[in-house]
């Protein structure tokens, strides 16, 4: 054979694998409104910059007539390309051969890609779209499950890992986008769970669809394991193309800057009468967080779990920052065991990738309650004592409003390592509320009182007076400054220049053991 007929040969071979399922599979995809993983691909990263590495892979299994089927490129389409001129490793399954099913050399290409993107430090990015484990390949598939998971592992906390959910991944499948760092869920199409409907009616005699086990908002609002949902696959890729843009490459380096080192301090007068007189009243928090930010740019991670905080990416002044602060509108902002796990998780990413931390504070506690304890709301409020405790980039706490007991330390207090801590006017930083306060501290005079309504208002607006203010807390050097609140993106801009030399020596360990 001649040269040209072995360029030929090649030019051909490579056509018919990359044609993968064929056209009858691919109309099928397209039918069930999802993009095939090469199209998938091309509209993900730049243009013309996708390497394909792994192409001519074939499986090696011989059992249950495997040894007639041809699965092209094993049913995985791994690589390397760029988004935004940023260099991403990237897998996406292919469902239209063999269901996108993972065996041992699908899992190989999955794991040989998660390698080099650990060695080059760049992100990595896979596209779940499987039918599961490939039964055919028994333990040879099991163990490849388990290579994927260790490296996982490995990659964690030394380069983002994002998952897309664009089909199904039940089952074993499911751990892996689970150790990642994100995971963004398509409507409709995309499904995650342990055991699918059939085995829980089976096993429990419950009834329940596949979407309301294993839809996006099922995995995001119950559960929290889904960052973010998309509409589509192109919205999919969208999502993660913008949370990208805020992360750096790897833990060695800082995230993106889009500024011009100019500080915008502009005023915010708006924000000088967002919080309301009386304070029972809830208010949104989001508005607040637009007003600060660059452009108004507010990327919130999990927006349906856990809705009494919010936690999300932003800039100032064109760099990163992450965003953690209560939601007075739900729960009046107070901190249970999903909020306390949402911005534990947070907060720890954030500080794996060199993103300072902007604290918004407006907190009257823990939530009470029976399943609370019983749940553990002890174990898991713990978890945010020790994220913060232990996050080195700089920490900026700005109390707004109510900052009561264990959750105004659980907050980022001054205590727990914030660099800055400045109050609004409004901030009340106490032990507990005005109510609970009295009626412990003052409880033999009511008692004794004639008229004991009347004596618990008077006590209670003495320790309005009093207390319900920040400036104890600023007697003390717990806060640093009481500042108006429209002059609040001036003081943080101003911090954050300030901290970006920052550095914190902790003692010398393997691990902290966070309270798990």
């Amino acid at each position: 054979m001649s040269t040209q007929d072995k360029i030929k040969h090649l030019r051909e071979l490579r056509k018919h694998l990359q044609a993968g399922g064929g056209p009858k599979r691919i109309a099928r995809q397209h039918e069930q409104g999802k993009l095939t993983a090469r199209e998938r691909l091309g509209r993900l990263l730049d243009a013309e910059t996708f390497q394909e590495l792994f192409l001519f892979t074939k499986h090696r299994c011989h059992r249950f007539q495997m040894q007639n089927e041809e699965l092209p490129a094993d049913g995985v389409i791994t690589g390397l390309g760029s988004i935004a001129g940023q260099p991403v490793y990237v897998a996406a399954q292919d469902f239209t051969v063999g269901g996108g099913a993972v065996g041992e050399m699908h899992a190989d290409k999955i794991v040989q890609t998660m390698t080099m993107a650990l060695k080059s430090g760049a992100p990595l990015i896979l596209i779940n779209d499987s039918g599961g484990a490939r039964i055919q390949e028994g333990v040879d598939a099991l163990s490849g499950y388990g290579r994927i998971f260790y490296h996982h592992v490995l990659l964690s906390g030394v380069v983002p890992q994002i998952a897309i959910i664009a089909g199904p991944c039940a089952g074993g499948a499911a751990y892996s986008p689970a150790l990642m760092d994100f995971i963004i869920m398509v409507k409709n199409t995309g499904k995650l769970f342990i055991t699918g409907p059939q085995v829980i009616r089976q096993v429990t005699g419950e009834q329940v669809t596949e979407e309301e086990l294993g839809g996006a908002f099922a995995q995001q609002a119950h559960s929290g394991v889904v960052h973010l949902i998309a509409d589509d696959d192109d919205h999919a890729i969208a999502l993660c193309q913008r949370l990208l843009s805020f992360l750096p490459p790897n833990n060695l380096q800082d995230p993106p800057d889009y500024g011009d080192g100019t500080l915008v301090f502009a005023p915010a007068p708006a924000l000088n009468t967002v919080i309301p007189d009386s304070d029972r009243e809830a208010y949104d928090m989001r508005p607040i967080i637009t007003q600060i930010v660059d452009d108004g740019d507010f990327f919130e991670i999990q927006e349906n779990y856990a809705p009494n905080c919010l936690v999300g990416f932003a800039r100032m002044n064109g760099r990163s920052i992450g965003i953690v602060a209560n939601q007075p509108m739900v729960m009046a902002g107070s901190l249970d065991i999903n909020a306390s796990d949402k911005i534990s998780r947070f907060v720890r990413f954030c500080n794996a990738f060199n993103i300072p931390l902007v604290t918004l504070v407006d907190v009257p506690g823990f939530m009470p309650g029976v399943q609370q304890e019983y749940g553990g709301i002890i174990r898991h409020g713990a978890k945010m004592l020790f994220a913060y405790s232990s996050a080195t980039v700089p920490k900026i706490t700005i109390i707004l409003r109510k900052a009561y007991g264990g959750a105004y330390l659980a907050m980022c207090g001054k205590e727990l390592g914030a660099d800055r801590v400045a109050a609004w006017p409004t901030g009340e930083v106490a032990v507990m509320g005005a109510e609970g306060a009295v009626n412990i501290v003052y409880r033999n005079e009511i008692k004794q009182a004639a008229d004991p309504d009347a004596t618990r208002k008077a006590f209670i607006e003495q320790y309005h007076a009093e207390f319900a203010n920040p400036y104890v807390s600023a007697s003390r050097n717990l806060i640093d400054d009481v500042i108006e609140p429209q002059d609040t993106r001036r003081y943080l801009s101003f911090a954050l220049e300030a901290l970006r030399t920052k550095r914190d020596v902790r003692p010398a360990k393997k691990h902290g053991l966070i309270p798990m």
